[in-house]
């Protein structure tokens, strides 16, 4: 039922993203200077909405636009819409593969108002939109990076400072961006459509008690940048909530592989029960509306010993998932876990019976490699949604090698690799890590 649901087209889809893909390209040329097939993406984008709550400033907006002059306020709105289409083709995919699933789902909480875009965000992001990715030169890039330091003073702003420091640092590379061959569109305007969104709205967060029961952990590593997001079951009484938790850490693009989990020895009793499979005992932890453990050591415990692989069988199909926050309805945001068995693999790819799906790269900070997934038949995985197909991104896998039966986690190596070679390679990277530590310590004391 799974493979079918994956492989049946999605009504509406394709219609859909082709509207964001109109605007896309608006945004490529500017809204400064909007030719007619520009003109008319716009148009198509505001009919679409002409039934809705939308219809109004979308309408106004667009208008503003070809009279050539345009406001914050017609940007929120163009960016609202833009956002509103894509949440749309994620809630049509996400409900064929809950109904595949048999996942019951959380209805969508009530949000608080934010705080405000800062002023100085909204202006640089709507020069961006007046003068098109392809006008983008050093100037305007560097512009946006002047920002960051006075927007991580204030806590508040942190999460929209990390973002325009990563559009920005990502401009900068590609100015002037009159003279790439291409423009990676989609991806620009899904941050500069958040810059514009992200602070407009907040969801409460409520303390909970329970058993934290691991499936696996997702890796994530960037030049600046190494977070564990985990992903789990939460036994609260008699109820089971499938909920995730992350923590992050700064580094130095010189910080790779199994050395990057030397940051996160700040949080050990995650990382214990990473690498030993254990549940964690949870005692008044925030729990978002959208499932996120705001995750705190001083109030988690180690507990017993598990099987993350039994935990899936027995309890994932019928956890409560929690809704999907507004901003992160995008069809590439899905990340669902699941359980697959009695499949074959292939060229890279997981054939569920008569549907392959490609597998994601494998991380280099975990035990996993290709060859072990290659030769498995079980394996707990996230299924994601991007460019237009679903793909596998596994977290453990079971697996017959030299005839012998073995089973990897990517959390296996949260305190240290268990091969001898990885480790062999790890102890002269963490020694890196402990002397870069000691430097930075030196600096921040003078």
């Amino acid at each position: 039922m799974l493979a079918e649901a994956l492989s049946s087209p999605t009504a509406g889809l394709a219609e859909a993203l082709a509207l964001v893909d109109g605007f896309d390209e608006v945004l490529v040329h500017g809204l400064g200077r909007p030719d007619e097939s520009h003109l008319q993406s716009l148009a198509d984008l505001a009919a679409v909405f002409a039934d809705s709550p939308l219809a109004t400033p979308v309408a106004e907006a667009v208008a503003k636009i070809e009279a050539g002059s345009i406001t914050d306020e017609h940007l929120v709105a163009l960016a609202g819409a833009r956002t509103a289409l894509l949440g749309a083709a994620h809630d049509a995919l996400l409900a064929g593969l809950d109904q595949a699933l048999s996942r019951p789902r959380a209805d969508l909480p009530e949000t608080a108002p934010g705080s405000e875009v800062p002023a100085g965000i909204r202006s640089w992001l709507r020069e961006l939109a007046i003068t098109g990715w392809r006008g983008v030169d050093h100037e305007v890039a560097a512009a946006g990076a002047r920002l960051v330091p006075g927007l991580l003073e204030d806590p508040r702003h942190r999460r929209p400072a990390v973002l325009i420091d990563g559009l920005a640092a990502e401009l900068r590379a590609a100015a002037p961006v009159a003279t790439q061959p291409q423009v990676p569109a989609r991806r620009w305007a899904d941050l500069w459509g958040r810059a514009l969104l992200m602070s407009q709205s907040q969801a409460s967060a409520r303390e909970v008690s329970g058993r934290f029961l691991i499936l696996g952990a997702d890796l994530r590593e960037h030049p600046t940048a190494f977070q564990v997001q985990v992903y789990g079951l939460l036994e609260e009484g008699e109820e089971i909530r499938l909920v995730r938790t992350s923590v992050t850490a700064a580094k130095v693009d010189t910080i790779t592989g199994a050395s990057a989990w030397h940051l996160l020895e700040g949080f050990p009793v995650l990382l214990d029960a990473l690498a030993k499979h254990r549940s964690v005992e949870l005692a008044g932890v925030p729990l978002t509306a959208f499932g996120d453990l705001i995750w705190d050591e001083s109030r988690a415990s180690a507990g017993e010993v598990t099987d993350p692989f039994a935990t899936a069988r027995v309890r994932l199909a019928g956890a409560l998932a929690a809704p999907v926050a507004p901003l992160e309805r995008h069809p590439a945001a899905i990340l669902e876990p699941v359980l697959l068995e009695g499949y074959t693999v292939s060229d890279g790819e997981i054939d569920l019976g008569g549907l392959s799906l490609p597998i994601d790269p494998l991380p280099a900070a975990g035990p996993l490699t290709a060859a072990m997934v290659g030769a498995s038949t079980t394996c707990i995985a996230l299924l994601r949604h991007d460019a237009g197909r679903w793909s596998v991104r596994p977290l453990a896998v079971q697996a017959t090698v030299r005839k012998k039966a073995v089973e990897a986690h990517t959390g296996d190596w949260a305190l240290g690799p268990t091969e001898p070679k990885a480790a062999k390679a790890e102890a002269v990277a963490g020694a890196a890590v402990e002397v870069l530590r000691e430097r930075a310590g030196r600096l921040l004391r003078k």
